[in-house]
């Protein structure tokens, strides 16, 4: 028997480096880590010792014998990964490989005095940084963020039916009572304090702030009522504090996503998935009861490209042809797609979707009965159509996708626009509006000694949870060599003086044990509703809950 990674892998590496066979991959050390999906397992090389299960933080590693139905396909597309692959053994054994020899990238000289960092963000980003600093070095950790919660994209960007992934949380809740971390929830960059003054402060700032705006389609009607951004959505359905309740209108049957990458298929399974199925997480309370009492039942996910091109990963895709209840159809407007769909090679994207039902849709008809998802490929958004909300999303016809030409109107009451992110400036910090991000090297803020970037700020909108390991651990390694090489400028003040600043700022600021209080109050919460967890929803709820304060349920 074999094990095999499933959908929920966050390909932060941490089974590689406890296999003692060398059998998955991509490693850290190869060209294609950070470039696949996810990571494989070898079976020709697996030993079945369950070392990998054991050790992935998002319960994503189990035996190919013992897969459920919905994840049998996992077995078979770990395998594919190596069909044209040597496995790699050392001549002298059947199974342990070469080691090489051990380094120590992240020590610093014996006689070095800690150093005192604090990280701006407490995302996976930001939790990699620290993580690193604490587990390799003496320093003292500050955690600060704008809400007072931690977490990050992991509370409020994973999607609340995927409670695997957000178990890599657990692994960063540890650091939070650290004894060398001062944490400060509710603090804000350039609102309660600023850039210079947390740089007073530290040898060095890191700041993990992601990429939280959303890209614009730039046609006609977007700003319409009922034209919403996925990352606004998905912020609503997470119970993020800066999304009001009642943000998203889910009274039309039919919705159009424009977008093809996991956060539209995200947002496509959220909109037509039983309820039901859905309190069984963390999903937020208004979202849940919006669903409960909302009419959409047709989701017509929108691509300008064919199913050759399409940006979701094939877990993703796998995940909605096993949504119960659900249909789903791929549009057969264009004679691309369906050509796409049968010359492609197993195990690709578009070969996935062979066996779902293919129809030209008559988009002039309501939506039918049941719930479905609509594949509609080499098509385009031309323009939102309606006076006081969206009626009707103008998009293109077939080979009109690439010359603009419009083709055909498709009657929906709600836009989702999910194409992408972009980060927003940093108070203090320079900022490359082309890019997005905070312009650096190897991490370190240009012309801002002891400044430096982690995560989706630094190198765009890209990669999951794991991919901020690898990052992290480049920014902290050019924050080191700038230590020992003596150019980190000196703290003006000490940490003691730090947090009599915070307190004079921001006395709602949360700490370690508030955040604990946060936690047992959610839980509280969901025992009394029936979930496993209702999460607060507002800054008032959140900082009453980390003062100890009875909550009632929300909604």
């Amino acid at each position: 028997m074999t094990y095999a990674i499933t959908q929920t892998c966050c390909s932060d590496a941490t089974c590689v480096s406890v296999c003692p066979v060398n059998c998955i991959h991509p490693t850290p050390e190869e060209p294609d880590f950070g470039r696949t999906e996810m990571l494989y397992i070898d079976p020709r090389s697996c030993i079945d010792c369950g070392a990998c299960a054991d050790a992935c933080p998002v319960e994503a590693v189990f035996p190919v014998d013992g897969l459920p139905a919905s994840q049998r396909e996992y077995g078979p597309l770990n395998a594919a990964y190596f069909a044209d692959r040597e496995p790699e053994q050392d001549p002298r054994g059947p199974n342990f490989h070469v080691w090489g020899e051990p380094t120590f990238e992240r020590s610093l000289p014996s006689d070095f005095a800690p150093l005192r960092v604090a990280v701006v963000g407490t995302g996976p980003a930001g939790m990699y940084a620290a993580e690193d600093l604490l587990l390799h070095t003496g320093a003292e950790v500050t955690l600060i963020d704008r809400l007072p919660v931690a977490g990050g994209l992991i509370r409020y960007g994973v999607a609340p039916d995927h409670l695997s992934t957000k178990k890599a949380g657990d692994a960063f809740a540890r650091f939070h009572t650290h004894p060398r971390v001062r944490m400060h929830l509710g603090l804000e960059v350039g609102r309660d304090i600023t850039a210079e003054e947390i740089a007073a402060h530290h040898d060095a700032v890191i700041y993990a702030v992601g990429a939280s705006a959303g890209r614009r389609l730039g046609i006609p009607g977007e700003d319409l009522p009922g034209s919403v951004c996925a990352t606004t959505f998905v912020s609503w359905y997470n119970a993020h504090p800066d999304v009001a309740p009642d943000a998203v209108d889910l009274s039309a049957e039919r919705a159009v996503v424009v977008g093809n990458g996991n956060v539209a298929l995200d947002a496509a399974r959220i909109l037509v998935s039983d309820p039901d199925a859905l309190a069984a997480g963390d999903i937020a309370g208004h979202a849940l009861e919006a669903l409960r009492s909302g009419s959409v039942r047709e989701v017509v996910l929108l691509g300008r490209r064919g199913p050759e091109d399409a940006a979701y990963t094939r877990s993703e895709l796998l995940a909605l042809r096993h949504l119960a209840g659900v249909e789903l159809v791929v549009d057969d407007h264009d004679p691309r797609t369906g050509a796409a769909i049968d010359g492609a090679a197993p195990g690709d994207r578009a070969a996935l979707l062979r066996g779902v039902d293919r129809q030209v849709v008559d988009w002039s008809l309501p939506s039918p009965a049941g719930r479905r998802i609509v594949f509609r490929f080499h098509s385009a958004p031309v323009e939102a159509l309606g006076g006081d909300t969206v009626r009707a999303v103008r998009v293109t016809d077939g080979s009109d996708a690439e010359s603009g030409t419009t083709g055909r109107d498709i009657r929906a009451g709600l836009l989702l626009r999910a194409v992408g992110q972009r980060g927003l400036p940093v108070s203090g910090l320079p900022f490359d509006e082309a890019t997005g991000t905070v312009p650096h090297e190897g991490g370190r803020v240009t012309d801002r000694p002891g400044t430096y970037v982690v995560g989706w700020i630094k190198r765009g909108p890209t990669g999951g949870i794991g991919a901020n390991r690898t990052c992290a651990a480049e920014t902290v390694g050019t924050l080191l060599d700038d230590a020992v090489g003596g150019t980190l400028p000196s703290p003006e003040h000490g940490a003691k003086a730090f947090q009599r600043l915070v307190r004079r700022r921001n006395r709602r600021v949360v700490d370690a044990r508030g955040l604990a209080e946060i936690e047992r109050a959610e839980l509280a919460l969901g025992r009394r509703a029936g979930r496993p967890r209702v999460k607060l929803a507002t800054v008032p709820e959140l900082v009453a809950a980390a003062r100890g304060s009875r909550l009632r349920i929300p909604g």
